[in-house]
């Protein structure tokens, strides 16, 4: 799976997890929602996504690598 795409599923349930939290448990768990929004608005600007520095760690392929399943293929 490509990394973008771990990323986005990643952020998704991170937002709807927090919202469901903040519903049935405290309203504080808004900030947790807004912190990963802002951390989506910032790496579109910094590039900086400390997820996708976990992910390369744990070898997970960015989209056009050598390793990636898209290595054969030629434009």
């Amino acid at each position: 799976m490509k990394m973008h795409m771990i990323i986005r599923r990643f952020a998704g349930a991170f937002i709807l997890l927090s919202l469901l939290l903040a519903h049935y448990h405290h309203r504080n768990w808004l900030w947790f929602t807004a912190f990963v929004g802002f951390n989506l608005f910032q790496s579109s600007f910094t590039n900086f996504c400390p997820l996708e520095i976990i992910l390369r760690r744990l070898g997970v392929a960015a989209e056009g690598s050598c390793c990636g399943p898209e290595s054969g293929k030629t434009a």
